[in-house]
């Protein structure tokens, strides 16, 4: 066989994306660390700062303080003044890095590629025999960090925007309704439209435990808890409430039978009522979803989604970036007759499911 003739310069720009993608991965954990020891919140609104009063002000030692500025330097995470060799973190990256309320606040999200490397023999396992791996069976991190990554999106859009973008829903949440939040997870969702009306009564519900329990201290938190409940259930044997509205909050992907939830959430839907479901945003076709966006969510999807309903008899595995038409058939062979996309986000689809006739 002729060996293949290699472009040099095809070759020296793939090189450069692969160690630009390393080289990301290392800064992950320069984020999280920066983070956890709040030099980025150290850092917030306070100008130029040097290494040794960065490492003052929060309890650190000054020599790892140092190299850590210079990573983020390096990596256009902070600004660097040479002449004063002092480090600033502009507006825009404290509403990245430091600003917990941001929807844009990004550090927690480093915990579910941390999770991925922990489990990575649980994924080269699956791999090798088809068998998946459940939601509960991943480290720690993978849930705590999928709860922190979603949660300040949702509180920017689920209640001003994605709710009144359903048809008539705001008026029934205003007037009293039953909602259940499957796959509520942490239950910041829940909590969300709680607070937002107090008339109507929210029902989190979610197959992990241990997701259970922090959704009931968040609840504790918020001060909701008497107009909220968290029960450990399955997308398929809830409590038939008849819900004025069901929620599916980026996890149908995840199960797998979801034409089977779909059918469920038909059976315990109150006449009237409306599904509403927030899934990964993608488009309908893999050539259309060749982004950095979608390259995270294919990503997530080959170790945790997939991964998860194939641990569940994997009926149907959608996996993470299903698109908008896998996703209308799933509810048409569940019965509903309506379906329409009400708003998306770069990260996110919101559709809208009813029974009519």
């Amino acid at each position: 066989m002729n060996a293949p003739v290699i472009d040099q310069t095809k070759l020296e720009a793939f090189v450069t994306r692969a160690v630009d993608d390393l080289s990301a991965a290392y800064g992950g954990v320069m984020v999280s660390l920066g983070s956890k020891l709040g030099l980025y919140k150290a850092m917030a609104g306070a100008g130029p700062l040097g290494a040794a009063e960065l490492a003052t002000r929060t309890g650190c030692a000054e020599r790892y303080v140092r190299e850590w500025l210079n990573a983020q330097a390096a990596g256009g995470y902070v600004g660097y003044h040479a002449v004063s060799d002092t480090y600033e973190l502009s507006p825009e990256q404290a509403l990245v890095l430091a600003d917990e309320d941001s929807p844009l606040f990004i550090p927690h999200a480093w915990q579910v590629p941390a999770s991925m490397w922990f489990d990575e023999a649980r994924t080269l396992e699956a791999f090798r025999t088809g068998q998946g791996v459940a939601w509960g069976e991943h480290d720690g991190r993978l849930q705590c960090g999928v709860a922190a990554l979603y949660r300040n999106g949702y509180r920017a859009s689920l209640v001003p925007e994605w709710l009144p973008a359903l048809e008539g829903v705001v008026d029934k949440l205003e007037a009293g309704i039953e909602v259940a939040d499957v796959g509520c997870g942490h239950g910041h969702s829940t909590v969300l439209m709680a607070k937002a009306f107090p008339r109507s009564r929210f029902h989190g519900l979610d197959g992990h435990a241990a997701s259970i329990d922090e959704a009931r201290c968040n609840a504790d938190a918020a001060g909701v808890s008497e107009r909220v409940s968290f029960e450990l259930a399955r997308a398929t044997d809830y409590p038939d409430r008849q819900y004025g509205l069901i929620c599916f909050f980026d996890c149908l992907h995840d199960m797998g039978d979801p034409v089977a939830a779909a059918r469920y959430a038909a059976r315990v839907l109150a006449p009237g009522g409306t599904v509403m479901l927030v899934e990964p945003f993608a488009q309908d076709r893999v050539e259309h979803n060749l982004s950095p966006i979608a390259r995270m969510y294919y990503a997530a999807s080959t170790t945790i989604c997939c991964a998860h309903a194939i641990s569940e008899g994997g009926t149907l595995v959608l996996g993470a970036q299903a698109g908008e038409e896998r996703l209308a058939e799933v509810f048409r062979q569940a019965g509903f007759s309506h379906f329409r996309r009400v708003a998306e986000t770069p990260f996110n689809l919101i559709l809208e499911a009813r029974l009519v006739g």
